[in-house]
């Protein structure tokens, strides 16, 4: 029972924190080194994101199938999109080729990711302080939101908050950014949950994990979409400040609580 509801507090907490700009990842791992949750089966928090992506999928349900309609008919813009989506996954998975010791080393480490909390709250804070033009996406503005989507490879570091900021950093409309920071995570996340699935299913799970997976990505699907849904009309009339004064106050009771040397 108790990991059960392990699961199900994981999964609520993958699904809210991986859209809205306070990091995933910096929360579950926070979540299991602060409150002492265990994780059953193998890399269970990177099967979570199947439920993200699932969310992500069911919001654009039409987009993505004009896309794919498109691409089948040859239409040049749709494939100009893909392209686009493409060329972002890249540096992510260029990133994680050269670095992934480096990489999974900084999720055993508490310190990182409060420090990892503050540096996306200051690239927020620049938000604040920058125009949304009305430029389309192009495929450098493309490769600059993957630089920042490799980023969100720490924990810490918001993927949809960093990306985002890219985004409008080079002048996207402020709906396209939100619009192309959701799409271009399915193919980074859509790898990285295959891959915890995989892990999984080598695993030998026994039928009460795979009955606790399955309840997961159910809650992270569902509370995915409602907090993409959250955050696109909240970005239509509110600031980042909020996630900014949040990510700071966690990552300083984080770091406080390791300075003091506590341990769950």
């Amino acid at each position: 029972m108790r990991e059960c509801l392990d699961v199900l507090l994981l999964a609520v907490l993958q699904g809210i924190a991986e859209f809205l700009p306070i990091s995933s990842s910096g929360h579950l791992v926070l979540a299991q080194n602060l409150l002492g949750l265990n994780m059953p089966g193998v890399r269970l928090e990177v099967v979570l994101h199947l439920g993200t992506m699932i969310s992500i999928m069911a919001y654009y349900r039409k987009p993505l199938w004009a896309l794919a309609c498109g691409i089948l008919l040859g239409s040049r813009s749709s494939w100009t999109l893909l392209g686009h989506i493409v060329i972002s996954a890249v540096p992510a998975a260029f990133f994680y080729f050269l670095c992934h010791d480096k990489v999974d080393a900084f999720y055993e480490d508490p310190r990182a990711v409060g420090g990892f909390l503050i540096f996306t709250g200051i690239v927020l804070l620049a938000l604040r302080w920058m125009r949304c033009g009305e430029g389309p996406v192009t495929g450098a503005r493309a490769l600059l939101t993957g630089i920042a989507q490799a980023l969100a490879l720490m924990p810490g570091v918001s993927r949809s908050g960093i990306t985002l900021t890219a985004g409008l950093f080079r002048d996207f409309k402020r709906s396209d950014a939100a619009r192309f920071s959701f799409l271009l995570g399915i193919p980074l996340i859509s790898v990285a949950g295959l891959k915890g699935l995989s892990d999984l299913i080598q695993s030998d799970p026994s039928g009460a994990e795979i009955t606790r997976i399955v309840a997961g990505m159910t809650a992270s699907a569902i509370t995915g979409f409602a907090a993409i849904r959250f955050l696109l009309r909240y970005l239509q009339h509110s600031s980042t400040k909020v996630f900014v004064v949040y990510r700071i106050l966690a990552s300083a009771v984080l770091i406080g609580l390791v300075l003091s040397g506590f341990r769950s």
